[in-house]
């Protein structure tokens, strides 16, 4: 006859026992259909699970772990962004705030029609889209190569379409289009015939960096060349930059200031400049 293990008494919560249920289950310890909180503690005592704290990450990982939920759905991986979701929901050292931006895009699934562009783009199928803007003017487009890309903190289709009219560009770059993904839900979403294109239309564009900013910039993933040029002082950084909308790069450089000149080519030099003669004139600095 088998000797009986011994009792012990646990003074819990009813919150803590759910919980300690909950982790029994989750590790297949059960008496028939029902948790088993004994056989559990009695696999902590043998080590055969082994106890970790919960609230002993740094800032740090946290915060890349965070970013890194937006970076994997815009590159098309929102399975993938939800198991990150997941390990960061079950740490306890997450922010209030933080903790319930988890929780809430654990509860709300992706929405269909991001889904469908993501696989678009994943199989570099062309699609046509249909969608309102802000005006509520009706926009087509035939879509041959497009991308996720956040752009101040929001996030944007940028796609080469065959549509041009309207395009406000340069005409090296009306085949570009950036469009709102906040204003996509209401989208229509259909395949076309046709090839994918590999990438966006694009322009170089030189520009040299001044004073603190030549040693401050740091490079970015569509640069080109980025070098210091020798015959000048005081010193002067050169930075060719690959450039698919006029309109995000001279945001850019707007937040430079005079510590940055953009050098070539000159017609994009020269619509630059235009902005910069209708902002003097808002300002009535010239007639």
């Amino acid at each position: 006859m088998g000797r009986r293990g011994q009792s012990i008494t646990l003074s819990i919560s009813d919150k803590d026992k759910e919980q300690l249920e909950q982790i029994a289950v989750e590790q297949g310890m059960m008496w028939g259909d029902r948790p088993n909180i004994s056989r559990l503690v009695e696999a902590i005592a043998r080590r055969e699970l082994l106890i970790g704290r919960n609230n002993d990450w740094s800032e740090t990982r946290i915060r890349v772990l965070h970013q890194s939920i937006q970076t994997l759905i815009d590159a098309g991986h929102p399975e993938s962004a939800q198991i990150v979701a997941q390990l960061l929901a079950e740490r306890r050292e997450l922010s209030i705030p933080l903790r319930s931006e988890i929780d809430r895009f654990l509860e709300t699934p992706l929405a269909s029609w991001r889904l469908q562009i993501d696989q678009y783009i994943r199989r570099q199928t062309p699609f046509r889209l249909t969608y309102r803007d802000a005006a509520d003017y009706p926009w087509s487009f035939t879509i041959r190569h497009a991308r996720i890309t956040p752009y101040e903190r929001r996030q944007y289709l940028e796609c080469w379409c065959e549509e041009t009219e309207g395009n406000q560009d340069l005409p090296e770059l009306q085949h570009n289009w950036i469009l709102r993904l906040d204003r996509i839900p209401d989208a229509a979403i259909s395949t076309v015939q046709g090839q994918w294109r590999s990438h966006l239309d694009y322009l170089e564009v030189e520009m040299h960096l001044l004073k603190g900013l030549a040693f401050a910039y740091e490079a970015k993933t569509a640069d080109v060349s980025n070098e210091w040029l020798s015959d000048r002082s005081p010193p002067v950084r050169s930075v060719v930059r690959r450039v698919s909308s006029t309109f995000w790069f001279f945001r850019e450089v707007f937040r430079y200031g005079e510590d940055c000149v953009i050098v070539s080519p000159t017609f994009v030099q020269e619509r630059f400049k235009q902005k910069l003669h209708t902002l003097c004139e808002q300002y009535g600095l010239i007639d």
